[in-house]
Order: structure tokens, then C-alpha cells, then sequence
């Protein structure tokens, strides 16, 4: 991302959020902080944005454009961002993990997508099997497919949170008992051998579960900066991932030691990965 782009995205999250902090933005971003510093200290001098301890935050009188959201028990500001916000976050690594996930599907399955922003960048891509019946608790997800030829969509029912676009809890989790899923695609605000995949929000990190209990296989999508992060959550010990789907940008050493754990690593590079599932 260059740094234009970056300014002018830490402008747009102050505009709906009011304050960032640095660690939310090197995320958000795929910047280091030194760099994400670097940014602040020049939008500040330039008196487009007021440097607070940690972060930055909009000029003295200036209001969100939208209301920042109530903080519940067990969720975490990197949440709260806009879902357009994360969905221009390391779009090529999302586009070159997303195209191995395609050698995993074949026409007549069912699959399952969940709501992240990678699952989307998956999900625009289906346009190109004969038949398939996607079930998805991603209202973005619902949207980008609603329209497509030969493809089914379903949605699970629930509670929808403001910037978000995914379906929480689970309250229409009993529509997943009429679906048999040949394979789910999921991903998370973070991985580790001891945890799993976690996330932040704990309602639907709930829903995740009862999405996950019945599938044949099970495709995690996790960009390498998510690796040794742990969430508030867990949703799916290590042991339950068939294919976990990575970015080339994955440190050697951790690659190693996660594949001597019997985790089954495929690093993408854009191209197909080798189709490993009966």
C-alpha cells in the first residue's frame, strides 16, 4: 500500500471510529509501526488529525461520522472497523489465498463460507462452477453471490452488527441441521497451535461453532500476519483443520515448526494449490 493510500485510510477509520491506536493500524494496514508512526507524525504536523498517546485521534471539535459502537464483554476495537475497511487490507494476499481455495471445490457441493473478507474474495470468485449451494452467515458474502448463475445461497438467520456484515449468534443456527456441508472456508483474527483459530467478538465466534460441527472438511484461510496471535475466542482447535491456506510472506522457521506439528500448510503464491482432499 502506498503511503498515500495509507493516510488517506487512518483518515477514513478516524472518520468513523474517532480514535485509532497504532497497533490496530500496523493490523489493519500490513505496515510496521515505525512506518504507521511515520504517517501520524506527518497528518499531524499537517493538522489533519491530533496525536494522543499510543495513536491519533480527529481534531479538537471534530465528531465521528458515525457512532462509535457500544464495547460488549469479550469484543475488541480491531471489530469495530468497517468490513469495507478490512476488505481493502492485503487484498492480494486475501486474492492469492482465495484462488488455491478454489482447487478444493468441485461442482455439486455444498460449501460453507463464513463471513470474512476473505471468504468474499472467494465467494466472487464461484461464478465459474456449474452448480453449487453456499451457506454463509456473511451478509456481503449473501449479497456478492445472490445474483450469480447455477449458485444457491443460503443464509443463517440472526443478529446483524453495524459495520460489520456478518450474522452473530444463534438464533438461526437450526437451519445448518438440513445441510450436509462438503467443506467449510473459514478464517480468524488469529492462530496458534495451543488455540486454535480465535476471534474477538465471542457472539460470533458462538455461531462459528455450531457452523463448524458438521462438515466434512475444513479449509482455514489465515494471512500470515494472524499466526501466533490469539483472540479472546477459540472457535476450532488445530487438530479440526483439514488445509490450513497461507501467504508466501510466512516466516521459514514458523512455517517448519507448524508443519513438524502435523499442521497441513499450504503457502500460496497465487497459484492453485494441489487438491488433497477425498
Amino acid at each position: 500500500m502506498f503511503a498515500i493510500e495509507r493516510r488517506e485510510k487512518i483518515q477514513q477509520l478516524l472518520q468513523e471510529q474517532g480514535t485509532v491506536k497504532t497497533a490496530e493500524l500496523c493490523t489493519l494496514l500490513g505496515a510496521s509501526p515505525a512506518t504507521v508512526r511515520n504517517d501520524l507524525n506527518l497528518m499531524a504536523r499537517q493538522g489533519m488529525i491530533h496525536k494522543i498517546h499510543g495513536g491519533a485521534s480527529l481534531l479538537p471539535g471534530q465528531q465521528p461520522s458515525t457512532p462509535a459502537p457500544t464495547r460488549a464483554a469479550g469484543m475488541s476495537r480491531p471489530d469495530m472497523f468497517s468490513f469495507q475497511t478490512r476488505e481493502m487490507q492485503n487484498a492480494e494476499t486475501k486474492n492469492a489465498i482465495a484462488e488455491a481455495a478454489l482447487s478444493y471445490i468441485k461442482d455439486n457441493q455444498c460449501i460453507l463460507l463464513d463471513a470474512s473478507s476473505t471468504a468474499l474474495t472467494l465467494a466472487k470468485k464461484l461464478a465459474r462452477f456449474r452448480k453449487l449451494l453456499v451457506v454463509t452467515n456473511g451478509v456481503y458474502t449473501m449479497l456478492a453471490l445472490k445474483d450469480t448463475p447455477n449458485i444457491d445461497t443460503i443464509i443463517i438467520g440472526g443478529i446483524v452488527r453495524k459495520n460489520s456484515g456478518f450474522i452473530e449468534g444463534t438464533l438461526g443456527a437450526d437451519i445448518l441441521r438440513h445441510f450436509h456441508i462438503d467443506v467449510a472456508f473459514v478464517s480468524a483474527n488469529g492462530f496458534s497451535e495451543k488455540e486454535g483459530l480465535t476471534d474477538f467478538n465471542i457472539y460470533e465466534v458462538e455461531l462459528k461453532r455450531k457452523m463448524l460441527e458438521n462438515c466434512n472438511h475444513i479449509i482455514a484461510m489465515i494471512d500470515s500476519s494472524k499466526f501466533a496471535r490469539v483472540s479472546s475466542s477459540s472457535f476450532l482447535s488445530t487438530k479440526a483443520i483439514d488445509v490450513l491456506l497461507t501467504d508466501d510472506k510466512i516466516s521459514p522457521s514458523l512455517l517448519e515448526g507448524y508443519r513438524s506439528a502435523g499442521i497441513n500448510i499450504q503457502v500460496c503464491t497465487g497459484e492453485k494449490a494441489p487438491q488433497l482432499l477425498a
